[in-house]
């Protein structure tokens, strides 16, 4: 990989939503529901796709899709890749269709991008109408997989899977004792000012599993409410903000600044523990820790088909997702550890994974990261208008200094 990439933000959730807005209403023939009876097997001539990427899964996904198109040349004769920031997708995808030309094929979105889509009903609703296509779909998934594949509500189907945090990422150097609780975090921090650092939560993704993640290691009241809730967190996160110099902009900002010393501990993930260290950003002599009691909160990653594209592409779209949770596909989710493991589906090991994947983990990887994976409880994240309500207080009462 050439640089970090960024886990992506829920706020743009709300800046998807107002630019979409000025685009017009789309057309009733662009997003009018499509009969499962009228869409072929696969289309009568091969299709180009054109993939729009609005949250780093190429990185993920591009061998599956490069090896559905050299094993299906009937179906898609080639595909052309762009990227996009998330907030983009809303306006891009309701011009087209409002202009009855829906030249996007297929979306690669987080949950960002997924909220969005449906909250402007962009996509086709790929489950039940298309279930027959994707037999035993909600069994192979892993178990917290088929939870976050139930926020996609049938308009996209999950394809990549992590649980990602909340985590600690320290220097040993420095941290000779790592917390092991909440508590012990702000002892720590209190007595090295200046020395934690996480990243601001609606544009990092650490932040927003630490955010997520503090309800249940403090016992709130109710985790999956920001607004009455989460009495504990809100006080807790002003009590650390005392000693937080800085908020970092974005994870990749923390993660330069563990390397470079200027801080000693930071929030971080399981992909952006190993993928950091993969690039050289930052030293592999880091370690991590979990504080108790511990709760993963999970992410994940769709496929979602926006409406308006011809029936050929349709078809061609639903044959690529299928052959793209195949196991041997799903093992090259692992990739360079930018979202460990990675595949949705269960029974996906690493020695199934490429050699340079094998290879990466191997040598960064964290022996203890399958044991806490299947020691910890794992939860979805707040839906979308709840992050942006958790991250709109966090500006005004934590991050502002207010």
């Amino acid at each position: 990989m050439s640089g970090l990439r960024a886990t992506t933000a829920l706020v743009a959730v709300a800046a998807a939503v107002a630019l979409a807005g000025g685009c017009g209403a789309p057309s009733k023939d662009a997003t009018k529901s499509v009969a499962a009876s009228g869409v072929p097997d696969k289309p009568k001539n091969a299709v180009t796709l054109n993939i729009l990427d609005i949250a780093g899964n190429l990185a993920l996904t591009k061998g599956m899709i490069q090896d559905f198109v050299k094993a299906n040349p009937d179906i898609v004769k080639d595909v052309t890749y762009s990227k996009a920031p998330a907030p983009s997708m809303s306006g891009k995808l309701q011009a087209q269709q409002a202009a009855g030309q829906v030249q996007t094929n297929l979306v690669l979105t987080g949950t960002d991008g997924l909220s969005a889509g449906i909250k402007n009903n962009l996509f086709v609703k790929v489950l039940p109408d298309f279930a027959s296509r994707f037999p035993g779909l909600m069994d192979n998934y892993q178990e917290p997989a088929a939870a976050m594949a139930q926020l996609a509500q049938g308009q996209a189907v999950e394809v990549v899977y992590y649980p990602s945090g909340p985590l600690i990422e320290y220097n040993p150097k420095k941290v000779s004792n790592a917390p092991t609780t909440p508590a012990e975090l702000l002892t720590w921090a209190k007595a090295h000012k200046g020395r934690f650092q996480y990243a601001d939560p609606a544009n990092s993704g650490p932040g927003r599993t630490f955010l997520m993640g503090l309800p249940y290691l403090l016992a709130d009241k109710d985790p999956s409410d920001p607004d009455k809730g989460w009495d504990k967190t809100w006080a807790y996160l002003k009590e650390l903000g005392k000693y937080v110099k800085t908020y970092g902009s974005g994870t990749t900002e923390t993660m330069k600044n563990l390397g470079a010393g200027s801080v000693d501990m930071v929030a971080s993930t399981t992909g952006w523990d190993i993928n950091p260290r993969v690039l050289g950003t930052v030293p592999n002599t880091v370690k991590v820790g979990v504080l108790q009691p511990m709760t993963w909160v999970t992410d994940a990653q769709y496929v979602a088909i926006p409406k308006g594209v011809s029936k050929d592409v349709l078809a061609a779209d639903l044959a690529l997702i299928k052959y793209m949770l195949q196991p041997k596909e799903q093992a090259i989710a692992y990739d360079d550890g930018y979202f460990y493991p990675g595949p949705a589906v269960k029974n996906v090991t690493i020695d199934m994974a490429p050699k340079k994947s094998q290879d990466t983990i191997a040598k960064f990887g964290r022996p203890e990261y399958d044991g806490w994976i299947a020691q910890y409880p794992k939860k979805t994240p707040l839906p979308a208008e709840k992050q942006v309500f958790a991250f709109d207080k966090w500006n005004k009462t934590i991050g502002s200094g207010g």
